[in-house]
């Protein structure tokens, strides 16, 4: 009987309990600016857009740098070549034009280290 007595006695003190507490208070209400401006902060997307906007145009700069000086360059440097960057090789009726590859393949290699040097620069400086 005594045990029946106690587990009541426990009950009465839950059910005491879970009546006294306050029911959860909704969230404030935010206007769409300020979740607008939490979700750009929380998820730092306007960083993320800059970099994307700013790694874009480094790249179109770099491959006007290989496609326009660069490679007529290296042309120049070695005998019998002429400009690399509009090169081609026909092959039967077909036209391959290894140019194209190479400008990518130099603006690759110079976008590359150049986010490889901003990387180890921003680290040195502290900047995540």
């Amino acid at each position: 009987m005594t045990s029946d007595e106690e587990i009541l006695a426990e009950l009465r003190k839950i059910r005491e309990s879970v009546e006294k507490a306050a029911p959860p208070q909704p969230p404030p209400k935010q206007n769409l600016w300020n979740e607008f401006k939490e979700f750009l902060s929380k998820y730092k997307i306007f960083g993320l857009a800059i970099a994307f906007i700013i790694g874009m145009y480094l790249g179109i700069l770099i491959q006007a740098l290989v496609k326009d000086l660069l490679l007529p360059a290296i042309g120049l440097l070695i005998p019998g070549l002429d400009n690399l960057a509009e090169g081609t090789v026909i092959a039967g009726s077909q036209v391959f034009a290894y140019g194209d590859f190479l400008v990518a393949l130099f603006t690759f290699a110079l976008v590359a280290l150049l986010v490889f040097i901003a990387v180890k620069v921003a680290k040195r400086w502290g900047v995540e």
